[in-house]
């Protein structure tokens, strides 16, 4: 079964998908990495090939494809890209098996993990102003708006907010088990 993570840049899905894969014994995917790979490029410049953003969800959505029929029948945690639950992500998303869990956090906290990266995907050392936070403290609400219906198809919706990393893999792992006994007596293993 795959546990599909979604939510805005920055909210912790790579953190605490990594760290529930961990816990779960199971493989961690990192949509946005395994797309880089696939097509030997960052997602910064494969995304410029494209003219927009629906059409680089289609051509990045053959990656979560050929992810999903290489693992089938097996057990894995996977972080999806902000926009995840659109396009052509969630065609392919809505033919597969598994749980999906949007990750809520207040923007404050989603800026103080903020991170920055180059073309290539290189992280950038950045210091913000106090405008700086302020202009990326509108930005990250305005995603948080933008990407709410899309959200909205998710099966759980998990607000972390003041959890460390150690916290919100208890709470995600918690909430899984009760959706999962709510629709059978099975759960998942740690």
């Amino acid at each position: 079964m795959g546990i599909f993570i979604a939510g805005v840049s920055c909210v912790g899905k790579t953190s605490i998908g990594s760290i529930l894969a961990s816990r779960l014994g199971c493989r961690f995917y990192d949509l946005d990495k395994e797309i880089e790979g696939f097509f030997k490029t960052s997602i910064g410049r494969l995304q410029g090939k494209y003219l927009t953003s629906e059409s680089f969800r289609h051509e990045a959505a053959k990656v979560l494809t050929h992810i999903l029929e290489t693992t089938e029948n097996q057990n894995f945690v996977m972080a999806l890209p902000p926009s995840g639950l659109m396009g052509g992500y969630l065609q392919v998303l809505k033919k597969a098996e598994g749980i999906i869990a949007v990750l809520t956090d207040a923007p404050e906290n989603i800026l103080k993990r903020i991170t920055f990266y180059d073309i290539d995907s290189h992280p950038i050392e950045k210091q913000l102003t106090g405008k700086e936070k302020l202009l990326f403290l509108r930005e990250i609400k305005k995603d948080i708006s933008y990407f709410l219906k899309s959200y909205d198809r998710a099966h759980l919706r998990i607000d972390i907010s003041g959890l460390s990393a150690a916290e919100a893999v208890e709470k995600m792992h918690q909430s899984l088990n009760s959706f999962l006994s709510d629709k059978t007596t099975n759960k998942l293993s740690p």
